[in-house]
């Protein structure tokens, strides 16, 4: 597994109800762990925890305690002989309300409610022997953004093939550049109030998504038509709300793919990203990172459009 597809399964076990007894075991499977290595720590040939939890060799000693008992059973966790025993390199607790966790060589740790531990998932990328790079673990967001970019990405070329043909290339990255230019804007005040962008995409745009494209394509043309020029313009209300952005990334036709209801979906759940975490210059080099060619081939997403995103994400880019 590579971190995207670790980023993913961390995200979809977050999302289910908490199992006491499971846990230890999804989260192992969340990084990459076979079934057969489950089996045996289930059945206790592997599993040598003194805590009553899941004790990993060379790996993690995890357990799950009573409510508002983390802290104790952290600390209970890190003091094991198991723990030293084993040569673990985490210890992690969670009562499914909150979660704690450390790596003990450099005592670094995590404390988050426990719906929030996969914003901090680039903390536990050693487990899945994913050597991270020190901006990767500084900001699993980065990692979390690009997954979701990328499911969009190839969801959208679904219902628009001849957007993946190599004459309409341009056209993706640059259509894909904007989205990402928006999303930025409307969570640092370079737009006028935070999540205008989405808010604007969920309010207008139909549940089955088939007015989705005109709604942003309406976006982008107010945002390539000056302020002087806005009256003769025609646009809608709701579009004549988004500033004028200068440097040319909205500039050209304002073409935009067909969304399916699943792809609308992508794009509002990467709206709701708290994209000030997010550094602008991620996107061409977090994947090469963290996944070879190979990999990063298949994951569909090109980057030749970065600078014209760096050129406008400062307010100086916009013009109210």
């Amino acid at each position: 597994m590579n971190a995207v597809e670790i980023e993913q399964a961390i995200t979809d076990l977050a999302g289910q109800p908490f199992d006491q007894i499971e846990f230890p075991y999804a989260f192992l499977q969340a990084f990459g762990n076979k079934e057969t290595t489950l089996k045996r720590l289930r059945s206790g040939a592997t599993n040598k925890s003194d805590l009553g939890g899941v004790l990993q060799t060379s790996n993690i000693h995890l357990a799950v305690c009573e409510s508002g008992k983390v802290t104790e059973t952290l600390a209970a966790l890190k003091a094991s002989p198991a723990t030293l025993r084993a040569k673990a390199k985490y210890v992690l607790a969670t009562d499914g309300e909150t979660l704690e966790a450390e790596e003990l060589e450099s005592g670094e740790t995590v404390v988050c409610d426990y719906p929030q531990f996969p914003d901090h998932f680039g903390f536990f990328l050693p487990l899945a022997g994913i050597s991270t790079i020190k901006k990767i673990r500084e900001n699993s967001f980065d990692i979390r953004a690009t997954s979701r970019l990328n499911r969009l990405y190839v969801e959208l070329l679904k219902d628009n093939p001849t957007w993946g043909a190599a004459e309409r290339r341009h056209e993706m990255n640059h259509f894909m550049a904007r989205l990402i230019f928006c999303f930025f804007a409307e969570d640092t005040d370079i737009f006028n109030g935070t999540g205008l962008f989405s808010d604007t995409l969920s309010q207008m745009s139909d549940r089955d998504a088939s007015n989705l494209h005109e709604v942003v394509a309406e976006i982008f043309r107010a945002m390539n038509t000056p302020i002087a020029q806005r009256v003769t313009a025609n646009l809608p209300r709701w579009a004549d709300a988004f500033p004028y952005v200068n440097g040319g990334l909205f500039s050209g036709g304002p073409d935009v793919p067909r969304f399916s209801r699943i792809a609308r979906s992508y794009l509002l759940h990467i709206g709701a990203l708290d994209w000030k975490q997010i550094n602008p210059d991620i996107f061409g080099s977090m994947i090469q990172a963290v996944a070879d060619d190979e990999e990063r081939g298949a994951l569909g997403m090109h980057y030749t459009s970065v600078p014209n995103i760096l050129k406008v994400l400062n307010p100086g880019g916009c013009r109210s």
